[in-house]
């Protein structure tokens, strides 16, 4: 995991009417603004509402990634009365019909909200390689770096000017933009409790000074840039400029969960992935376009009954909440949420009690949106280990995901290696996912 994005500053002695350009350079780098932050910039052009939606404004996601691959069987898709079932009892849910496991009772009470879509399946069984096909809708391939599904939408979706990233990954490094610029990088908060630090210039330097340094970092760009043509300085000086703007919003309060009232935050959760959907429900509201929240651990090679109850017991008060959240503020309606992790995990439970990878067959989970809501999916067998109902290919989920966005799936932009590359691999959007 990544750790915090920093923006920090260094004072400097001398004169503040102006500066000498032999004399700054003489006396080095180090009075400079040092920005240690993530690569990003918001820019592209705003995207229609996707067919069929309720609502005509923009949409924004939330994707909550299940980092190591969460057991498909000991969440929403139990198997009950067999050898593979494992130990957990499913139960009821607000949608006719579906049943889940028991520790997930408040997410049970929002599953009207919810699809579940119980038939995906794909052949990427390595973490490494899971994580990349389902941030960006590819598997890897040789040195080409695909664009994430947050980088597509903070280029189609987000607002040039927007004073916050439109792309926010909470508690883990997500996966970054490819080739469509790190202007589209996620920004990182690995700590959701402490906000965003070192927002405020550093002690002693006041407005005036900072402007000097600011200045003098552009002089340098400008004559690197001059003899090197290398797009790097400009890379480099949107993002100082954006983390500038940053620093300067008002709308920075948005990373601040600590304002909320105390009883929104133990609805989430005393723990940083409940955190995490906070400052996500926060961020989205004051018009962040894509916010990624991770919860980590799922990788439940041995004893996966217990560390899974354990890992419910943060989702389930977190997620359920978000939802519940977004539907009060008539944000649902507007905001996509996926749950997710790289694959499912075996049906077989193994002498260790645990389950290993396994992206045969395993689940996802979508809300708001305009997806079609209160309905499973597809289907496995008895034991979970094949789907025998409606297959989901990551292709076709991504198409659908997109979609929902109000993107066209099909859209492309140019590689470095000279072939357009679409935000779906030639998928075709679920009809019956889409509401």
């Amino acid at each position: 995991m990544s750790h915090d994005s920093h923006l920090q500053t260094h004072s400097c002695a001398g004169p503040r009417s102006g500066f000498n350009r032999r004399a700054f350079l003489a006396g080095g780098m180090g009075g400079l603004l040092s920005l240690a932050i993530p690569q990003w910039q918001a820019r592209a052009a705003l995207a229609d509402a996707a067919s069929g939606s309720k609502s005509t404004r923009q949409k924004s996601c939330i994707l909550l990634w299940m980092n190591g691959g969460p057991s498909h069987i000991d969440t929403f898709d139990p198997k009950l009365g067999t050898k593979t079932g494992g130990s957990f009892k499913a139960i009821k849910t607000s949608a006719a019909g579906v049943r889940i496991c028991e520790h997930l009772p408040q997410v049970a009470a929002q599953a009207k909200h919810l699809a579940i879509i119980r038939s995906m399946t794909s052949k990427e069984g390595n973490h490494d390689r899971g994580q990349y096909l389902m941030h960006t809708g590819y598997s890897p391939s040789g040195t080409l770096k695909h664009p994430s599904l947050g980088s597509w939408v903070s280029r189609e979706l987000g607002a040039p000017n927007f004073e916050l990233p439109n792309f926010v990954s909470i508690r883990g490094p997500s996966v970054g933009s490819g080739f469509l610029g790190v202007q589209h990088d996620p920004f990182g908060v690995q700590h959701p409790g402490r906000g965003v630090r070192n927002l405020a210039p550093a002690k002693d330097v006041d407005a005036g000074r900072f402007a000097l340094r600011m200045e003098a970092l552009q002089m340098l760009q400008n004559d690197f840039q001059a003899a090197t043509r290398s797009p790097a300085p400009a890379n480099h000086d949107a993002v100082n400029r954006k983390a500038v703007q940053l620093m300067r919003s008002p709308l920075a309060k948005a990373f601040d969960i600590s304002v909320e009232p105390e009883a929104v935050r133990h609805a989430y959760g005393d723990n940083d992935f409940g955190r995490g959907c906070l400052m996500a429900r926060r961020l989205i509201e004051t018009g962040v376009k894509f916010v990624e929240v991770t919860l980590d651990g799922w990788d439940t090679h041995i004893d996966n009954f217990t560390k899974t109850s354990l890992l419910m017991r943060d989702l389930d008060p977190a997620m359920a909440t978000l939802i519940k959240e977004l539907h009060q503020r008539d944000l649902l309606d507007d905001t996509l949420v996926v749950w997710m992790g790289e694959f499912g995990r075996t049906p077989t439970i193994s002498a260790v009690d645990g389950r290993d990878h396994y992206p045969t067959a395993w689940s996802t989970v979508l809300a708001g949106g305009g997806v079609r809501a209160g309905q499973a999916y597809g289907a496995t067998d008895e034991n979970g280990a094949k789907v025998v109902k409606d297959a989901v290919t990551v292709p076709n989920y991504f198409a659908t995901l997109a979609t929902l966005l109000g993107l066209d799936p099909a859209k492309e932009a140019m590689s470095p290696v000279g072939r357009p590359i679409a935000i779906s691999d030639a998928g075709e959007p679920i009809a019956s996912l889409i509401g």
